[in-house]
């Protein structure tokens, strides 16, 4: 595509690359204007630019289109766009390139965008493995994957080489080809660049669920093949032999200097024109230019502080910053962003900052929950204030609020934003305006804000009051899509200021809110989240609607929540059927309705824990945790407990946890009403109940409160004349009393007020609201569920009884579902292809009581897998 012939006044700009980098720095210099400019981009691919980061996509599905943004700019008359063409050498003299048709073109400024090339395999068969690097590249694994399933008639087994963020990714995305797949990884964990060792092999025990083979601490020696030059296996260091059929590079990235090596000037003993650095790229000051005057580097290609990085919001900061340059600004590159967020197969991963607390007296608050694998870290200064960095796997929640508070003080304590933790929700955030929302574009909170509002941001245009329009305007969220939760709520906040209605969507892909999607699959009867979307969404969905939909589907139905896809649509406390801990062990949490067990089942708790070497503690819930049991050990354990009459607690969903009692009229001489039973009724009536967020439930004997009633979203307490009905109490980092809703109840009506009353909150709130804020955000707030629940205003009472008693006719229970099945059994395993192997790093200490707990770092002689740490200080 070529643009109009120019006039000889017009400076020439050559853009060297046709990747991401290249589109950004087109992009800016349109966006600023081409007045007196006329760009020529030299695309060595013969694709449009397209998004690297969505590579995946493009794995699974080669329709899938990766352009990026509107392909009109490329039509500009002041813009050439040529593919296929690859620069081969610069003239700097001359100030011109010379491409591989042959061509020469002159510039007044050379912009080098060529990025990198995938490192080779430095090894025997090195050459037998694909790489994942580019458009070409994925579609030419998809293609092998095919044609060898049909070749073998089986499953092609493929081994991925290199644990990293692409590794994983194409490891992944092989196995949505339906491969069998395996990755090896040289360091004792995954990630090992973004994550310390204890995210890391939360990682691997995740996607080691999933059906992924994983293999760490041991670099691959040889790609092995037979003698017609095929793969047969991968030989490790240490002796192990990975059977494959197909193998993937993904050790790295090399920076694509070579037009700089070249140039010029380097032959006959004459210095060089550029300076490269000891491990790739040429070095550029924090103008983006290099040493030769009008020649500019952007991307993987550039070398600053001594590093080059391989990561999107970097390589946009540097083509800003050309762009600015040309146009006779003054702005200066801050350095690398090295903030990563992955999602890959459903779980989430996250890194930011310091991460790994290099920071002199830095401090490290963890959180760790193995059996949901779920590993969460907040890095601060040494008073516990100022954010560092963090780490989050499996639960990335809080990155979103916490990424743009880097390096400034947090609005409360580091412990309220581990949402893992179980603490409650995490504080509101009202970001400052020069916090960075969207790192990958570099847009502050302040610039969003300013569109919002209409004050100039968006070329004077209108207030924005879209999440669409929004981001198209500052560009917020169009490329990894990690701000898009953060970005809604900014939206929804200062709309909210300005008077303005807000829009309701539950996200970007589903227009509906998150009561609207509920009434609409109840009424139509859905079942599948694909129906769902082909009638009410778009696109294949998002962190936002997935999990919301599956909980929906679990409200509605007491199918068991991970057949028939749903699995990966859960969120991750779901899908181990048990809470992960810190040191990749899970806890076994049996039901213990109101608290009143038999001395028998005491016994067979006493048993189990004692057969499996099991810490036991006593919770807040009135029931027995046992802690320190590895995936594979789960079924046996819960048979154990099935066969004994115990059903699973549910401590990883949200949905009912507890009914805490106390001994009520039976025993206590204060008791005006037997709680203990009453407490029972309600714990196997309400089971199993799934709902926006986790529900708690106490039951007094008297208003002496010993159950802790009103702390719970639904509390019961005992009067001379019945029960007192409280709604909406909640502990936490936002503590809320339960509200009074009813008094002096008989057992018939306490029973059908509170089935109204879940239901009503099931029905109608927002995604993962806990009912304090529920009721708070409600028009007329404890009157109005006064209104629907007792007086029937709505006139649904009815309805809202009988999906209560649809959930308690249906119920089952998810470990007795579970061991019925062997297929469900399958993904209860620490090996995926070694189901009786062991986890051996898994590691236990006697503990100072007489019980067990995880070997700490000295103990282990090597890092900390992980810690739930309080503050601590980081040595020197």
């Amino acid at each position: 595509m070529t643009g109009s012939t120019n006039a000889p006044e017009t400076r020439r700009i050559v853009v060297a690359g046709g990747g991401p980098a290249a589109h950004r720095f087109t992009d800016a210099m349109h966006t600023r204007g081409l007045e007196g400019w006329h760009l020529t981009v030299l695309a060595e691919e013969v694709h449009l630019p397209y998004d690297r980061v969505a590579l995946s996509k493009a794995l699974s599905d080669m329709e899938y289109d990766l352009t990026m943004g509107d392909t009109a700019m490329w039509e500009h008359e002041s813009i050439t766009l040529r593919t296929g063409e690859r620069v081969i050498g610069i003239d700097t003299t001359a100030q011109t390139v010379q491409t591989s048709t042959g061509a020469s073109y002159p510039y007044d400024h050379l912009v080098v965008a060529t990025g990198s090339d995938a490192a080779k395999l430095p090894f025997p068969g090195g050459e037998l493995a694909h790489v994942y690097r580019t458009l070409d590249d994925v579609w030419n694994i998809n293609k092998t994957v095919a044609e060898l399933g049909e070749k073998l008639g089986r499953k092609v087994r493929t081994v991925t080489i290199g644990g990293g963020l692409l590794g994983l990714e194409a490891a992944a995305g092989t196995m949505e080809l339906g491969a069998e797949a395996a990755i090896v990884n040289g360091s004792r964990w995954l990630m090992n660049a973004q994550l310390d060792e204890g995210a890391g092999q939360a990682l691997g025990r995740l996607v080691s669920a999933k059906g992924l083979e994983v293999h760490t601490g041991s670099y691959p020696a040889e790609v092995l093949s037979d003698d017609d030059g095929q793969v047969t296996g991968v030989l490790l260091k240490n002796g192990t032999v990975i059977p494959a059929d197909m193998v993937i590079a993904s050790i790295g990235i090399r920076a694509r200097d070579e037009l700089f090596r070249d140039a010029d000037g380097t032959a006959d003993g004459v210095a060089p024109l550029f300076e490269l650095g000891p491990k790739g790229g040429v070095v550029i000051n924090d103008h983006c230019r290099t040493a030769v005057e009008n020649v500019w580097a952007i991307g993987e290609v550039a070398n600053f502080g001594g590093m080059t990085m391989g990561l999107v919001a970097p390589a946009n900061t540097m083509a800003e910053i050309v762009a600015d340059r040309l146009h006779g600004g003054a702005a200066t590159f801050p350095g690398f962003d090295t903030a990563t967020k992955l999602k890959l197969s459903g779980v989430d991963v996250a890194s930011f900052g310091d991460a790994f607390a290099k920071t002199e007296h830095a401090l490290e608050i963890v959180y760790a929950d193995p059996a949901r694998g779920v590993y969460q870290k907040i890095v601060t200064t040494d008073d516990a204030k100022t954010l560092l960095g963090g780490i989050f796997v499996g639960d990335a929640t809080p990155y979103m609020s916490l990424r743009p508070l880097l390096g400034r003080e947090l609005p409360a304590e580091p412990g309220a934003f581990l949402s893992a933790a179980g603490g409650g929700d995490a504080p509101d955030t009202e970001l400052p305006d020069d916090a960075i929302l969207c790192s990958c574009n570099n847009v502050a909170a302040g610039s969003i804000r300013d569109a919002i509002n209409g004050c100039g941001a968006c070329d004077g245009q209108a207030p924005v009051q879209e999440l669409g329009e929004l981001k198209s305007c500052t560009r917020a969220g169009t490329q990894c899509g990690s701000c898009v939760p953060m970005l809604k709520k900014l939206l929804e906040t200062e709309l909210t200021k300005s008077g303005v209605e807000v829009s309701k969507a539950l996200c970007e892909h589903i227009s509906l809110s998150r009561q609207e999607l509920f009434e609409t699959i109840r009424i139509l009867e859905l079942t599948s989240f694909e129906d769902i979307m082909a009638k009410y969404g778009t696109g294949a969905g998002c962190d936002i609607c997935k999990p919301t939909i599956a909980n929906i589907l679990a409200s509605q139905n007491s199918a068991y929540v991970l057949d028939a896809g749903r699995g990966t649509l859960q969120d991750t406390n779901d899908r181990a059927l048990a809470n992960m801990q810190k040191d990749g062990t899970y806890s076994v949490v049996p039901r213990i309705a109101g608290g009143e067990i038999t001395p028998q089942k005491l016994g067979v708790i006493a048993a189990v824990a004692e057969k499996y070497g099991l810490y036991t503690k006593i919770t807040g819930g009135q029931r027995i945790d046992m802690f320190g049991a590895r995936l594979e050990q789960l079924p046996e354990i819960w048979k154990e407990l099935v066969d004994a009459g115990f059903e699973s607690g549910q401590a990883y969903g949200k949905s009912l946890r507890t009914v805490k009692s106390c001994v009520g009229s039976t025993w206590c001489r204060y008791g005006v009403q037997d709680s203990v039973a009453m407490a029972i009724n309600l714990e196997l009536r309400y089971r199993g109940l799934r709902s926006p967020h986790k529900l708690k439930m106490g039951v007094s004997g008297c208003a002496r409160e010993c159950a802790e009633a009103r702390g719970k979203d639904v509390g019961v307490i005992a009067t001379a004349d019945g029960w007192n009905l409280y709604v909406g109490g909640n502990g936490g980092a936002t503590p809320a009393h339960a509200q009074l809703l009813a008094k002096d109840l008989d057992d018939d009506t306490l029973i059908k007020y509170i089935d109204r009353y879940f239901m009503y909150y099931i029905r109608t709130a927002d995604r993962l609201q806990r009912t304090a804020r529920w009721q708070e955000e409600l028009d007329g707030g404890i009157k109005h569920v006064e209104d629907v629940v007792v007086h029937d205003t709505l006139g649904i009472a009815e309805e809202l009884e009988a999906a209560m008693a649809k959930h308690v006719d249906t119920y089952v229970d998810e470990w007795a579902d579970t061991l019925k099945d062997p297929e469900r059994l399958r993904r209860f395993r620490s090996f995926v292809n070694a189901p009786d192997q062991k986890d051996d790093s898994i590691t236990f200490v006697p503990d100072e009581r007489g019980q067990i707990r995880p070997a700490t770092n000295e103990e282990k002689g090597r890092v900390l897998i992980g810690a739930t740490i309080p503050v601590r200080g980081k040595e020197n």
